[in-house]
């Protein structure tokens, strides 16, 4: 595939780095990554980085040295080692909300120091911690009751978003750690289906919600908090009973407790946790007490050994960063609108998804932190799914589709499974994807191949490998994933850490719900399509469109 050109930004032109790289551009457009390995027999171990127990391979990305001195060049002319500083002091790098992105704080250790507005956060992030540790334990060791005397054997998690996909992922990524007999599950959906599949089989004198929301104003949330209480009712003798089944995650402490949270079961989030980076916070209850509080402290450790990597390092061994950059170069540069996450281990089946909220809530955005048009595009569409899976789902348009996808493969040495001989097909497999992509059909046949065959390669791929998937190897994964995106944000000079877009949608469901409850009211404030839809649904509501279908 030829180099498709979309080029820098066309705001910022004037920045000497976007000018150099542009001119590059036209250096590579003949190149290809065959071409580039053949030259140099070393690329495949040079182009690499170790760190926090990650190996990236970013061989099969169409660089160059000078692509690489250009990159980090742009990274240091868009002040990426300052606004990293920043992030870790604490400093309101949130700008349009004027608050710290400080998740960084929630996996350092006990003694170290960060200060939000004077005050130093740490020791009571650590105070939360072992609050929800005890809770835990009790809950793992049978010892938490319900209302009714009988002992909590189902917990389940009401929230959605960044109150629910991260915590979702990591629970599936070490359900190895589960306790037997305690059931971990999740509700996010406010349709009422999610609700009815999630408490299907469970008895309400045995179960416990955990409802997470930061403002405790979410609405989803507080419908299926309401579905709870009533289907707790139904089980319970009265409304004493019901505080032995609800524990609150949330900022807005007085609501909880307003709303019927007992006080001793709320548990705090603070305003400088953004949602989709709250996995490490009080938001990661229901997975602390689905691994317990060892394996969570070791997530939270490797979390904190890829954080410093990535405020230590210098910027051209600096492995999230390096990862963001080529982000930066097939996206800006090469023209590459989507990206593949592409995980060889069945129990990442959920990475795909986190990393998709995180990039694109955190990055989706057209205008800097000054307000003024970002000028070229932003974060790319990402997606994915399990391998082998995707193999014979996707995988044909990334071989020969028109578009070029650049991916991520991630895997491990060692199986979770006793399966060895399985373990090494998958890896094979794993392997095999990334070298097709990158050579393709020259690899086996290129001359006789005809046309409908032929696989041009010259592909963009990375390739993250740890030894085992162990909790301390999530937690630097994901903490890696998290400063690719900032990387990635800081040299769009965007905020990463708001999400207003999302704001929009929840007022307009909010007007509409009550119009719709109200009959007709407010519908001449829609446009005639949202007005249909709304006359659709409310026919049916009263019985008039299957009168009609009747006739």
């Amino acid at each position: 595939m030829e180099m498709q050109e979309s080029g820098p930004h066309a705001a910022q032109l004037h920045a000497h780095a976007w000018q150099a790289l542009a001119g590059h551009l036209e250096e590579l457009r003949p190149v290809n990554l065959r071409q580039l390995f053949i030259e140099d027999p070393t690329r495949g171990t040079r182009l690499t980085l170790e760190a926090a127990g990650w190996y990236l391979d970013y061989s099969k990305n169409r660089v160059t040295p000078r692509t690489l001195q250009l990159l980090a060049q742009l990274a240091k002319e868009c002040r990426l080692p300052a606004r990293i500083d920043a992030m870790f002091q604490g400093d309101a790098i949130n700008a349009s909300e004027g608050r710290a992105a400080l998740h960084v704080a929630l996996r350092m250790p006990a003694g170290e120091a960060v200060q939000v507005d004077g005050r130093d956060v740490v020791p009571t992030v650590h105070k939360t911690l072992r609050r929800m540790a005890a809770l835990a334990v009790q809950l793992r060791g049978g010892a938490c009751l319900g209302g009714t005397g009988v002992p909590i054997r189902n917990v389940i998690n009401l929230g959605i978003g960044g109150s629910a996909i991260g915590v979702e992922m990591a629970c599936a990524a070490l359900e190895q750690y589960a306790q037997p007999g305690l059931r971990v599950r999740f509700v996010s959906n406010v349709d009422g289906a999610d609700f009815a599949q999630g408490t299907q089989g469970l008895d309400p004198r045995e179960t416990l919600f955990i409802v997470c929301s930061k403002s405790w104003q979410t609405s989803e949330t507080r419908h299926n908090a309401a579905a709870a209480r009533a289907w707790c009712m139904q089980a319970l003798p009265d409304e004493d009973a019901l505080q032995a089944h609800f524990v609150a995650v949330t900022g807005n402490r007085e609501a909880a407790i307003r709303s019927g949270i007992a006080p001793d079961r709320v548990l705090d989030i603070w305003d400088w946790v953004n949602g989709r980076y709250s996995l490490c916070s009080a938001m990661g209850l229901a997975l602390m007490v689905a691994t317990g509080p060892d394996a969570f402290n070791d997530m939270l450790a490797g979390c904190h050994d890829m954080d410093t990597h990535f405020r230590s390092a210098p910027l051209e061994r600096n492995l999230p960063v390096i990862h963001g950059l080529m982000a930066i170069w097939n996206n800006n540069c090469l023209g590459a609108r989507t990206a593949a996450v592409l995980p060889y281990e069945h129990h990442l089946r959920r990475f795909p998804a986190y990393v998709q909220q995180l990039m694109m809530e955190s990055n989706g955005k057209s205008v800097t932190q000054a307000g003024a048009p970002v000028g070229g595009h932003t974060s790319p569409v990402y997606w994915g799914a399990c391998g082998t899976n995707g193999q014979h789902s996707f995988h044909q348009l990334l071989h020969q589709g028109s578009q070029m996808v650049p991916c991520d493969f991630i895997g491990f040495l060692m199986p979770l499974a006793a399966l060895p001989r399985q373990h090494e097909e998958l890896l094979a497999n794993m392997f095999a994807q990334a070298e097709a992509l990158a050579f393709g059909q020259a690899l086996v046949d290129d001359a006789a191949a005809a046309p409908h065959r032929h696989v041009e390669g010259n592909r963009p791929s990375n390739t993250l490998i740890s030894a085992r998937l162990t909790p301390r190897a999530l937690g630097a994964l994901v903490a890696m994933y998290e400063h690719s995106a900032f990387t990635q944000g800081a040299v769009w000079n965007i905020d990463s850490f708001d999400q207003w877009g999302v704001e929009l949608g929840k007022t307009l469901a909010l007007r509409i719900v009550h119009e719709l409850d109200a009959g007709m009211t407010g519908m001449q404030n829609h446009d005639s399509s949202t007005r249909a839809l709304m006359q659709k649904y409310l026919d049916a509501r009263t019985g008039k469109a299957n009168r009609g279908a009747e006739q």
